[in-house]
């Protein structure tokens, strides 16, 4: 093969540059710890870490929203153990109406009965941020409304929402649901909050029925019914209580869960694209040294003429 006097210096450049470019990079790499800076550095490796970081996006969104979730989980049961503590004093009242006599002290009970009634529809109609918690899937309305007659005495509850409840998904084909509709009388799906028909709950009913026993002195009634239809309205919201806690502890687990398998792939990340400073710099220095060398090398080839070698 017949060598030409230029051929030399372009393959001395050719070299430079590629030497040239190889610094550069360990010099970026050891600038910014980074070993990809761009998909043509390693592409199989940049196609992993594309998707590693989607992965790490979705994790991030399933953890926002269960943190939504626990929130409004934790709104929902504050109003649980309002409806609770209403529950209480209305049990209380009627044990002591059953030993009192006094027309004077079953109305004194009978109002206080009616004050814990529209405190309950107050507490149903609890707001999470813009929709009405308790109202199934219809929640741009109060679910519950009292009705009145023509002497202003409470008669009767209207529900307006449904026994419906969204699912909201935590993980790929993994849901969970924070909603508890007010009234379930279907006999499946979300258990009812106020009344359920699985459970005998009816809640404000029951309290609606004790005040007008109060208001009529009906003792017997009182003993008799009210007393054992309150306790079902209890145990409906010790379960609820427990449900709650239950599904609180579910997304705990499960927000850990997914806070483990975020880092762990944050490290895959780390793994792929992060350098090895400690090689990075040997191979920098490597990298400088037959720069160097090719340099003087040219330098001194460049300078010599056919003359220099046939002495």
């Amino acid at each position: 093969m017949r060598v030409t006097n230029n051929m030399f210096p372009e393959q001395l450049s050719s070299q430079l540059s590629i030497l040239s470019s190889r610094q550069n990079r360990y010099q970026s790499e050891v600038a910014t710890g980074k070993r990809l800076q761009s998909p043509e550095d390693d592409p199989a490796a940049m196609r992993r870490v594309l998707s590693l970081q989607i992965e790490a996006k979705s994790i991030t969104q399933y953890r926002q929203t269960m943190t939504g979730l626990k929130e409004e989980a934790n709104a929902a049961l504050e109003t649980i153990k309002g409806l609770k503590n209403v529950s209480d004093r209305a049990q209380e009242i009627a044990m002591r109406a059953d030993n009192t006599r006094v027309n004077a002290d079953l109305q004194s009970f009978a109002s206080e009965i009616t004050q814990l009634i529209q405190h309950s529809v107050q507490l149903a109609n609890a707001k999470y941020r813009d929709d009405y918690q308790f109202a199934g899937t219809d929640t741009s309305e109060p679910p519950f409304e009292l009705q009145q007659d023509a002497d202003g005495r409470i008669t009767g509850v209207v529900y307006h929402g449904n026994n419906s409840v969204n699912q909201t998904e935590i993980d790929v084909q993994n849901t969970i649901t924070v909603k508890v509709p007010g009234v379930n009388d279907t006999g499946s799906g979300a258990r009812g909050l106020i009344t359920d028909s699985r459970s005998g709950a009816d809640f404000i009913k029951h309290l609606i029925d004790l005040q007008n026993h109060l208001l009529s002195g009906d003792i017997k009634a009182i003993a008799d019914a009210d007393r054992s239809n309150l306790g079902k309205d209890e145990e409906n919201l010790l379960f609820h209580t427990a449900a709650n806690a239950a599904m609180q502890a579910r997304l705990d687990a499960l927000s850990s869960l997914a806070s483990e398998r975020g880092t762990n792939v944050q490290n895959s990340v780390s793994d792929e694209v992060d350098a090895d400073l400690a090689t990075t710099m040997v191979q920098l220095s490597q990298a400088q040294y037959a720069y160097q060398a090719a340099l003087q090398t040219g330098s001194v080839l460049l300078t010599k003429s056919l003359l220099d070698y046939l002495r």
